[in-house]
């Protein structure tokens, strides 16, 4: 009933919308898309910048001239806190380099590159509010927004390139609020750079009270706009975090309001004959300015805003994916929900609209859990299918079949810096030792983890470790409790178990956790000792509670390395933790006040400069937020990063776990890449995990098996085509294609639709102890799906796609001018959808929802 009353709505929506395009031009239905722009859609621009001074004659003098370049790697269907790699050549070189350039602490610069998130385009025949301009560009502070000073040195007042009004002493937002509230005294001009919210709200940003709810100081993010160095070259580069309205619903960004990213390379304001304006900088080019002394304000990145500034702006058009919820709003069906692993939630997060915006498909929902939860939902009938990466044996007589859905992986992610703010590393490297003295809890933290039996005489943490030093020399020898624990996942995942596998592998790491002290003496942490490897869930074994004489800790005594290592529930989450520098270690003793009761809580986020911290991530989480991923050692003076030829390699070892119990025969059984054989090639890389689809052969309604084997062929063939759009694969996976290494796993996702759909009564009933029958029965195979509403036929398996890796690490399997997969439900302007609506309005609720599709989904 649900599919036919489905199918009628469909067909009257589609009748509606071929009528729409005969009058707007909308593609119907039945009319392909055309191709799409590339995926990424970079940006590249050359300007020339000048600083003029002009005399009380009338003279104009350009005292500096340059030819600016500047890079955007990608702009088109960005997702929420993902980052872009903006880059420029010819600037002019900065001074007084900060410590920390992002948001108020980068205020204390010379010539920096400032660059900022801004709402609208840059195109005056736009509506007033649907363009860019000062007030909807983001800051975090006020100070980066206003400036109040005597006269004299009100340099903006000064600037040739300013209005008589921008020029007047109090000026900026019109009308300033009184007086007290934006500071402004006799003698002092003010300026104010208001801000306009999306919802029309507009804020004098003038001080702390009149600022966006999103500036409030103790926010939850970091500020992400940045005052950026350039370097002696007149280069410089910055990945800059974009945000969507989830996190700054002021700024607003999403799928239906486009923003900008705005570059202004700093050359100092064109002034009049005022000597304050005229300033050129205290500060030679290339120096820093730790310690955020004076600056001349002339050539700072405080006046972003003045007309000499704002003038030389590059801006870069940005859009938006959908929103993760969209399928919510748009579509009223209830779900069909699959249920595990984290390590498909982005491709699962651009897969979804092209399930249920398309006619004839189902409404899919990954809910995100643990692997082996999620298997005994989908076993025990609650779930129509689990996701997992690796085997788990059914205990329930289920007969099942494991579909091939993702080739993607887990990394550790790291943000380390250089010494004397040089940089962030760009390549570290880690071997299975040095992975597993980070789980057992081996490194002693601090003073407090010292006095622990048997690792008195082990590092503080692995940047002191002689084994870690020689794999990544020219660090920091600087201890921190972050740096001597890795940031882990508290649930049971198959990722885990990859990882502990990838340790067990390795004859060094494995005699250290049984005791074996390695070449420098350092020793596991005897809690760990003897642990038996692989394990899907890492426990936390250590029992030690420090003595002190501190009044924070005897209030509040607790077990030290697990107030450390303090795993998370979620593999985004330590992503995030990694992107924003802030480690969940509970060590922080704070209190409101001398008379509250001390509390142990977070440490601070680590400041730029002085970053170092490690965790675990699925590669999808990596590549969508740009985090660095470390190499892994497969065999002596061999290292591997999760590149597309890395993966490749690995992909191209897994075999069919056949011995899983209750899988329905083997052609449809788990594939597992085995850590021994990886190190056998040593060209693999260890992280590679294939993400399956696990349903039951028998017994799962017939409305649900469809659903399910219709999901596996559209998920392996459109699904694997890489881009940014619906339904397409985002980068961090391999694609699973129809020829090369991953053709075996093509084949066994076609089978396991096969006999998903055919749910048809095993031959022989599965066992329901495991161990008691590690065959692999065979079972008729039944129907095929290929008449699936909307199923690519098996014949369109797609060829092997080239690809290529990011600079980041984590793969990114990208070809060139990839058309996105788009919804036949799509519009290109707003004015002929306005008319579309005035035109079917009477016909009520159905072709609303048409028309807001229209407006709403582009892929």
């Amino acid at each position: 009933m649900r599919r036919r009353l489905a199918g009628a709505r469909a067909r009257l929506l589609a009748g509606l919308l071929l009528a729409a395009a005969v009058l707007v031009g909308l593609p119907s239905a039945d009319v392909p898309p055309a191709q799409a722009a590339p995926a990424t859609g970079g940006f590249e621009q050359t300007r020339t910048l000048e600083r003029t001074f002009t005399d009380a004659d009338g003279t104009r003098e350009v005292v500096d001239s340059r030819e600016v370049t500047v890079t955007v790697d990608k702009t088109q269907q960005l997702r929420s806190r993902e980052r872009v790699h903006v880059s420029w050549s010819g600037a002019r070189p900065s001074g007084a380099r900060a410590a920390d350039p992002y948001g108020e602490t980068g205020l204390a610069q010379e010539y920096p590159v400032v660059v900022l998130q801004c709402r609208g385009l840059d195109d005056p025949d736009l509506p007033a509010a649907q363009r860019l301009s000062r007030d909807t560009c983001w800051t975090s502070t006020r100070a980066q927004r206003s400036q109040s000073l005597p006269d004299r040195t009100a340099v903006w007042r000064h600037d040739t390139a300013a209005t008589e009004e921008e020029r007047s002493a109090r000026a900026g937002t019109t009308p300033l609020p009184d007086a007290a509230t934006c500071a402004a005294v006799d003698g002092f001009s003010t300026w104010a750079t208001g801000f306009t919210a999306a919802d029309g709200d507009r804020f004098a940003s003038c001080s702390a009270e009149t600022m966006a709810p999103e500036a409030a100081v103790d926010g939850a993010l970091p500020p992400a706009e940045v005052a950026a160095f350039t370097d002696a070259d007149g280069r410089g580069s910055v990945d800059l975090e974009v945000r969507t309205d989830v996190e700054n619903a002021s700024l607003g960004c999403n799928a239906t309001t486009p923003c900008s990213i705005v570059v202004i390379p700093i050359m100092g304001l064109s002034c009049d004959t005022d000597p304050e304006c005229r300033r050129s900088g205290r500060w030679l080019e290339g120096s820093s300015n730790y310690a955020s002394e004076g600056v001349d304000l002339a050539v700072s990145p405080a006046l972003w805003w003045s007309a000499s500034n704002w003038q030389h702006r590059f801006s870069v058009p940005l859009t938006f994916g959908l929103a993760p919820n969209v399928c919510d709003v748009l579509d009223p069906r209830a779900p069909v929900g699959f249920y595990g692993s984290e390590l498909l939630a982005q491709a699962s997060l651009q897969w979804a609209p092209a399930y249920c915006l398309e006619d004839g498909r189902f409404k899919f929902q990954h809910n995100r859990m643990s692997d082996e939860a999620g298997f005994a939902l989908m076993e025990s009938g609650e779930g129509a299918a689990a996701l997992v990466s690796g085997p788990h044996d059914a205990r329930r007589g289920t007969s099942t079949a494991y579909g091939p859905t993702a080739v993607t992986g887990f990394g550790v992610a790291y943000v380390v810096d250089r010494p004397d703010n040089a940089g962030a590393v760009d390549e570290l490297r880690l071997n299975a030792r040095l992975v597993a003295k980070l789980l057992t809890q081996s490194y002693v933290a601090s003073d407090l983890g010292r006095g622990h039996p048997g690792m008195g005489d082990n590092p503080t943490s692995i940047n002191q470790d002689p084994e870690f030093v020689a794999l990544n020399p020219d660090l920091d020898r600087i201890a921190r409790e972050a740096a001597a624990t890795v940031l882990s996942i508290s649930e049971s995942s198959d990722v885990i178990g990859a990882l502990t596998a990838y340790v067990a592998a390795d004859p060094d790491a494995a005699a250290f956790v049984q005791g074996r002290p390695d070449p420098w003496g350092m020793r596991v942490n005897p809690s760990y000792a003897g642990m038996a490897l692989p394990v899907r869930d890492f426990p936390l074994l250590d029992t030690y509670v420090p003595s002190s004489e501190q009044e924070c800790l005897k209030a509040n005594p607790s077990v030290y390395f697990n107030q450390v290592a303090a795993p998370v529930t979620t593999l985004r989450r330590v992503a995030e933790a990694v992107l924003d520098a802030w480690p969940n270690v509970q060590t922080r003793c704070e209190r409101s006040s001398a008379n509250d009761p001390w509390r142990v809580g977070r440490v601070n986020r680590q400041g730029l400069g002085t970053r170092f911290m490690l965790g675990i991530v699925s590669l999808g989480d990596a590549a969508r937020l740009g985090l660095s991923v470390a190499e892994l050692q497969t065999r002596e003076g061999t290292f591997v990063g999760p590149t597309t030829e890395g993966l490749t390699k690995a992909v191209a070892l897994a075999r069919p776990a056949t011995d899983t119990v209750g899988v329905a025969e083997a052609a449809v059984a788990p594939y597992v890449v085995d850590q021994q054989a990886v190190r056998q090639a040593g060209d693999a890389y260890p992280g590679t995990l294939v993400v399956h689809t696990v349903a039951r052969t028998h017994g799962l309604p017939a409305e649900q098996a469809t659903d399910v084997a219709q999901f596996l062929q559209v998920a392996t063939t459109e699904g694997q085509r890489p881009g940014r759009g619906n339904g397409t694969l985002p980068e961090g996976y391999l694609p699973i294609t129809g020829a090369g290494a991953t053709a075996p796993l093509w084949r066994s996702a076609q089978r396991a639709a096969e006999l998903v759909a055919a749910q048809e009564a095993p031959a022989v009933a599965a066992p329901v102890v495991p161990g008691t029958d590690t065959g692999a029965p065979s079972f008729p195979a039944g129907g095929g799906v290929g008449d699936l509403p909307g199923a690519v036929p098996a014949a369109d398996a797609p060829a092997a796609a080239g690809a290529t890796a990011p600079a980041g690490g984590a793969a990114a399997v990208t070809t060139a001018a990839t058309a996105p997969v788009s919804s036949p439900w799509t519009s290109s302007a707003l004015l002929p959808l306005l008319l579309v609506l005035t035109l079917v309005g009477a016909l009520g609720g159905a072709v609303g929802r048409v028309v807001l599709v229209a407006r709403k989904v582009r892929s």
